[in-house]
């Protein structure tokens, strides 16, 4: 597992770079996110962007389903936001936090669906860091072109995940919408300024 950095780290906050090609470093750097995000505990994460781990490339994992598949973004780009805002009030609705600033939580506004075009790959990671030789498996590999529709707890994900590639952090959207950000050490919740 890759060790995930936090604030104040200024590679946070630079926008990532495109990806301009499939080579070994790009795999091997989606399969060490993928272990990463499957590792994380305490909180369970649900998305990780490459700046998270140092790396300021434009590529992000989900996993919103416990348990379940990660989908691979590479170089995504929101093409629709939906009208329809997930609005949480009290302790009803999605609270977000980030794997960058361990232990904070805020409700944030965030649309209930999005379109995206990205890039992924053609075929599962799984086990490529196993190989003697990922150069000869490098030819199994290529960038494909997709648009989906993502709603729900996904499309919240996708939506904090593609600030990350920005440079910008759910404590931005905090400011931003005026709302409250809580620190939670074990089941108390308190409130705190930014």
């Amino acid at each position: 597992m890759l060790k995930i950095v936090i604030v104040p780290s200024d590679v946070l906050r630079k926008p990532a770079k495109p990806v301009l090609a499939l080579d070994t470093s790009v795999l091997n750097i989606l399969e060490n996110m993928k272990k990463t995000l499957k590792d994380a505990k305490n909180p369970q994460g649900v998305g990780l962007a490459a700046p998270q781990i140092g790396v300021s490339l434009r590529i992000f994992l989900i996993r919103p389903v416990k348990n379940g598949p990660v989908t691979i973004f590479i170089n995504p780009e929101i093409v629709k936001f939906s009208q329809r805002q997930n609005v949480p009030t009290g302790k009803k609705g999605v609270y977000e936090g980030c794997l960058s600033i361990p232990n904070h939580y805020a409700p944030i506004r965030r649309s209930t669906s999005v379109t995206v075009k990205y890039q992924s790959i053609n075929q599962p990671i799984t086990n490529t860091t196993n190989h003697r030789d990922l150069t000869f498996d490098i030819e199994r590999f290529r960038l494909i072109e997709k648009t989906e529709v993502f709603s729900g707890f996904s499309a919240h994900v996708i939506q904090h995940e593609m600030d990350h590639l920005n440079g910008i952090l759910f404590i931005d959207r905090v400011l931003e919408q005026n709302t409250k950000l809580y620190k939670i050490d074990g089941e108390e919740w308190e409130e705190v300024g930014i």
